[in-house]
């Protein structure tokens, strides 16, 4: 059993469980695909949007904490993102095979496979472990550039910081700092002007420390169909988007 309380407590007021802020970033990740596909020119749903990833994975982080059997929580990961592989390369590129940009489900893989092989170097604390877990890390980053998964190893490192970052004093000071770094320094696209500066588009991503700070640390309800439904929502809302797309 791999159950960690979470170090952020509980909110005066109660807070927001891990399946309600699950529900915010599927919310946000619909708007975000609602402006790529069926309403495009609403420039504000892909910014709301950007909010969506850093969610999912500070989630996957504290999955890794609380997984009871994390090669299971692997294994589902692997199995929801070669299901959403067809639908990700319809709504994307229009076509059943697009080898060019995988879905976020592969992102969010390699991210958990990058916190569990640091997550041994500091638990083993030996020269050979720590040498392994470089390597595997550094594997890991290469295998996202290689495969161009979706927010790259940026959205690898994501993770690894909302994982290493979790007993950090002043948590909410360094993950602001991560992700300004992953963000807007270390990021390019589309640019916008902010207040006399360009900012890329994907810097509204650190607003998503805002709903990830009213985390209580609470799972919600454990019902084991809520649970498919979240992993399955992401094929599926996929593959209508690109019907009805098609369809208009």
């Amino acid at each position: 059993m791999h159950e960690s309380p979470s170090p952020l407590g509980r909110k005066p007021f109660g807070g927001i469980n891990a399946n309600q802020l699950r529900c915010l970033a599927i919310l946000f990740m619909l708007l975000d695909h609602l402006w790529a596909t069926l309403i495009p020119g609403n420039f504000w749903m892909t910014c709301v949007g950007r909010l969506a990833f850093p969610i999912f994975a500070f989630q996957i982080s504290e999955g890794f904490f609380h997984s009871h059997d994390r090669r299971r929580y692997a294994r589902r990961l692997l199995l929801f993102a070669l299901l959403s592989e067809i639908p990700f390369d319809l709504m994307y590129g229009s076509t059943i095979f697009y080898p060019f940009h995988q879905n976020v489900l592969f992102t969010l893989l390699l991210g958990l496979l990058a916190v569990s092989a640091i997550d041994r170097a500091r638990r083993e604390r030996t020269a050979r472990a720590i040498v392994l877990s470089t390597l595997a890390l550094l594997g890991i980053l290469l295998l996202s550039i290689i495969g161009m998964v979706d927010y790259g190893w940026r959205g690898v490192l994501t993770v690894v910081a909302f994982y290493a970052l979790r007993d950090f004093p002043a948590a909410w000071l360094a993950q602001s700092a991560a992700m300004v770094l992953l963000n807007i320094v270390g990021f390019q696209g589309l640019l916008l002007p902010v207040f006399g500066w360009e900012i890329p588009a994907q810097g509204f991503a650190v607003f998503a420390l805002l709903p990830i700070w009213l985390y209580n640390g609470q799972l919600g309800s454990k019902s084991r169909s809520l649970q498919l439904g979240f992993y399955a929502f992401y094929p599926v809302h996929m593959l209508i988007l690109y019907l009805l797309f098609s369809l208009g």
